[in-house]
């Protein structure tokens, strides 16, 4: 019943390079995490006068360079007068030259999300009426390219280097502290720290290529890397190496001066290493709460710790369970893993499955926001498979848990070591006789005695470890647990490069916000074009509360001089009517100080308010404002100008 480690290294290492393969080669670029959700002039529009600025809003903040926001002519002429601004919250603007002929403009963007991930892209508007361009508006890629897919494999290597180093140093300490004397664990930890830290210098030389123009050459550019050192993400993986520095001493002291260490001062430095190692441990987990998924969106105050805690509880789970696999395989036999120190871990593995249970569920809410976004959104499809591999690894932990309890003591182990057949005992002792006669010849003959006696003794040594081991394999419940713990990290492999991929992918909240301001920007479009003269103009808004998001579209008939019939619909982010407590409506024309005039329609049904006889006094470009209340306390106002009359 005893195989070899190695088939079963080979088989785990094919499995890791067939799944990263297959998750970075599908994954295509990175996808960005803040999605423009207006814009002003909006996309496809054609207006009558040359605009000032262009502004664009964004689902959050981001961050911009120089170049980040372009407004190109027909022939690709840059048109912007210089650095974008920020204009309010996520609304970003670049003034424009004077006096713009007649044509077709192109928008282009490519700025860096509040969660650290790039996101770019283009769109045109016309002045006067359309023309032909040279300018492509194709989509941009972000974050794509070999410069993404090498960054994507840095941060895959950065997280199961955690994993590895933070897991196993917990399991060496909580489960089994004689381990601290057993080489493949200490290099195994170690492992994991070198892993971390490469990948983190690694992510640190390609963050600038990765955030701006994706080439391989820039990687060493001194200047890219001076900006990302003055970034969030830059900062927190200055911080991470900072944090590995410390990690590294205790390590040195984890498998150095504590396992010397006896009796009451072993205890006491256990204490001590818990309380170091988990502060550590929770820093490196910070280093990404802190600038990526957790730091921005719905209740940052409350997600980041939430993240932190998750991320402890799979490396003290998914690593503890390397560490043990490792230590069943190749521990020393005089040294094997002991019956307590895995219902130790097994009952440490299901607290922390608890808990990767809780903030995941949290994390989920967090990030769709509802229900149809588990399949209507590619973060949601995979969330649903992380759920089902998160669920099958479960089900094997279960199995391991069953064989966990039925494992023999080594007290059991030796008991039948010492009541092993008797052919084999006559047999050792007439090998260790001969070898008492062979020494004693080689003694007498005086020619290379001492020599001869040391290959002897490692040659006992030997035969005596191959049958401790060998007695050891024999025992099936721990022939069992092997296999078990085997399969649980052949899954947790394929678990950990779908959490990889879903850390670059848009979340579910954001995509259905970004479909939503799409289609507010087209059926905006679509009635500016249309021959009845009727406007509608959709605005996203965000009240700041828990359910405060959505978008509210007025329709102005026939948008003329005069009386108008005006109707306002508020909906969710989802397109689904929000039926908020209170809607009003302004109109200003500044250019000829006129306003703002108040209209507070009448709530006729569920997100439905319509108002008739609206009296526009005169035509020209009007600011409309609408003021959407959601709460007692939380409400917003959203603008948008239009050409009335």
């Amino acid at each position: 019943m005893t195989q070899t480690i190695a088939p079963r290294v080979r088989m785990l290492v094919l499995l890791f390079l067939a799944v990263t393969g297959a998750l970075l080669a599908g994954a295509g670029p990175a996808s960005a995490h803040a999605a423009l959700t207006g814009s002003d002039p909006a996309q496809g529009v054609v207006v009558d006068k040359a605009p000032t600025q262009v502004s664009l809003t964004f689902s959050e903040t981001v961050s911009m360079n120089d170049d980040s926001l372009r407004v190109l002519d027909p022939n690709g002429t840059r048109v912007d007068t210089g650095k974008p601004s920020e204009v309010s919250g996520t609304t970003y603007a670049v003034q424009l030259h004077s006096g713009l002929p007649d044509g077709t403009y192109t928008v282009t963007y490519q700025v860096v999300s509040a969660d650290s991930h790039p996101v770019a892209g283009a769109y045109t508007f016309s002045i006067g009426s359309p023309s032909e361009t040279s300018v492509s508006v194709s989509d941009q890629e972000a974050g794509g390219g070999v410069v993404g897919w090498l960054y994507g494999f840095g941060r895959y290597a950065s997280y199961a280097g955690f994993i590895v180093m933070t897991g196993g140093a917990a399991f060496v300490l909580a489960c089994w502290q004689r381990g601290t004397g057993v080489r493949v664990l200490q290099r195994l930890v170690v492992t994991g720290w070198v892993a971390m830290t490469a990948a983190t210098l690694f992510l640190l030389l390609l963050r600038g290529s990765y955030t701006s123009s994706g080439k391989v050459g820039d990687v060493f550019d001194l200047d890219l890397l001076g900006e990302v050192l003055q970034t969030k993400t830059g900062a927190a993986l200055v911080s991470r190496l900072l944090l590995l520095a410390a990690a590294a001493l205790f390590i040195a002291v984890l498998f150095g001066a504590y396992d010397k260490r006896e009796g009451e001062e072993k205890r006491d430095l256990t204490f001590g290493l818990a309380i170091g190692g988990t502060v550590v441990a929770a820093g490196l987990a910070a280093s990404w709460a802190m600038a990526e998924h957790a730091s921005t969106g719905l209740q940052p105050g409350i997600a980041m710790p939430v993240d932190v805690l998750h991320l402890l509880a799979v490396a003290t789970w998914l690593g503890g369970l390397t560490a043990l696999l490792v230590a069943l395989y190749r521990a020393p036999a005089d040294r094997p893993v002991e019956a307590p120190a895995a219902r130790r871990f097994s009952r440490l593995a299901f607290g922390s499955v608890l808990v990767v249970v809780a903030t995941g569920t949290y994390q989920s809410w967090r990030q769709l926001g509802s229900w149809s976004a588990f399949t209507d959104t590619r973060y949601g499809r995979l969330l649903l498979l992380k759920i089902g591999l998160v669920a099958l690894l479960v089900g094997v932990a279960w199995i391991s848990r069953r064989w966990t309890a039925q494992l023999a003591d080594t007290t059991t182990q030796e008991a039948v070591r010492k009541s092993a057949p008797e052919k084999e005992r006559v047999t050792a002792s007439a090998g260790t006789t001969d070898t008492a006669k062979q020494t004693s010849g080689d003694a007498k003959s005086g020619s290379g005695s001492a020599k001869r006696a040391a290959q002897l003794a490692r040659q006992r040594a030997a035969v005596d470890a191959t049958r401790q081991k060998r007695l050891r394999d024999s025992d099936t419940h721990r022939f069992g647990l092997r296999r078990s713990v085997l399969a649980e990290a052949g899954v947790a492999v394929v678990v950990l490069a779908v959490t990889t991929l879903l850390t670059s992918t848009e979340p579910g909240r954001t995509e259905q916000d970004a479909a939503a301001a799409n289609r507010a920007s087209s059926s905006s479009s679509s009635a500016g074009d249309s021959a009845s003269g009727a406007l509608t103009l959709d605005m996203s808004f965000d009240t700041g509360g828990t359910d405060g998001k959505g978008v509210v579209s007025v329709d102005l008939d026939p948008a003329r001089t005069g009386a108008n019939e005006m109707h306002v619909y508020v909906t969710r982010p989802n397109g689904r009517a929000f039926d908020v407590p209170e809607v009003k409506v302004a109109f200003t024309l500044e250019a000829k100080d006129i306003g703002p005039l108040p209209v507070a329609p009448d709530h006729i049904t569920t997100g439905h308010w319509s108002a008739n006889g609206v009296q526009i006094p005169m035509a020209g470009e009007w600011e409309i404002s609408v003021t959407v209340r959601t709460s007692d306390i939380d409400q917003v106002t959203v603008s948008k100008n239009a050409q009335i009359g």
